[in-house]
């Protein structure tokens, strides 16, 4: 029996850091969706116990590096399954690209290993799992939209945003999650994105409201630090992009329309500066 897992890229509409804490992560309160640019994962059980990872990408790694092979370790070794799985990842979301694939691959991976060998595990249990892989993890199980808090995998769903196009841009480089966080400082200065705002123009499905209501503290360090996400950011909106925000620690810059008239002209001025560039709706 093989199955089928879709793993989708998210979104933060919303990102803020309230504090570092004892335990070297930050406090966040951070509202994320998914968006349909999508990693695929197909599994099927191996006669030996042994984890095989494939994938058409060559630039992402297929043993225990990669979240989708650790997933499958954690799940075998919490619940004693002697029994080997075969992935093949098709990877289509950017990588180190603060969109979560990784992430979305792990959680994917869990959710197919619980069809695969019936282990009747709850969301809840699932999620508890992957918060052991990542703090997006717990998100990329639970899906649609949500607050979430501590570090990430304190999970409260919402409605979902309304809906509209979302034009994606990853420069050619790569971000260290852990290098933004560590030269940001809480409160020095900054400015924080409204969660009040956020849910209010996702209550009142005003898309004019939610772009207004964007933030993210990270953009401060990542637009410093890379000119290059600046400038796509700065492009985008000059482009015509109703709302437009860095995701995640980034480099990947989103732009929010409303119109499907102003595309093509967003996405063919951004292809001039980077080659990775989509065009998709939200999974609302």
């Amino acid at each position: 029996m093989k199955i089928y897992e879709k793993a989708p890229a998210k979104i933060n509409l919303l990102l803020d850091v309230i504090r570092k804490r004892d335990d070297g992560y930050h406090e966040v309160e951070m509202i994320m969706t998914m968006v349909d640019l999508a990693d695929r994962l197909e599994m099927e059980e191996l006669p030996r116990d042994q984890i095989v990872l494939t994938s058409q990408a060559g630039f992402i790694p297929l043993d225990e590096k990669n979240l989708a092979f650790q997933a499958a370790r954690l799940i075998k070794e919490r619940y004693s399954v002697s029994r080997g799985v075969y992935f093949h990842l098709d990877k289509r979301i950017p990588v180190a690209a603060g969109l979560a694939g990784g992430s979305s691959d792990a959680a994917a991976a869990l959710r197919g290993l619980n069809r695969l060998w019936q282990l009747g595990l709850t969301l809840e249990e699932l999620e508890a799992l992957g918060a052991e892989l990542g703090s997006d993890v717990p998100f990329c199980i639970r899906g649609g939209t949500a607050i979430a808090r501590g570090r990430g995998e304190v999970l409260e769903s919402i409605a979902p945003p309304p809906q509209c196009w979302v034009v994606l841009a990853k420069p050619p480089i790569n971000v260290s999650t852990a290098d933004v966080y560590g030269k940001f400082k809480a409160h020095e200065g900054q400015s924080h994105p409204s969660i009040p705002g956020m849910l209010d123009a996702i209550r009142r499905q005003s898309f004019q409201a939610m772009c207004d209501a964007l933030g993210n503290v990270l953009e401060t360090v990542t637009l410093h630090s890379y000119p290059e996400v600046r400038q796509i950011k700065e492009c985008m909106v000059k482009l015509g992009a109703d709302g437009v925000l860095m995701s995640g620690s980034g480099p990947t810059v989103f732009g929010l329309v409303a119109k499907e008239t102003k595309l093509a002209r967003i996405y063919n001025g951004l292809r001039g500066f980077c080659k990775e560039v989509y065009v998709v709706r939200m999974l609302t």
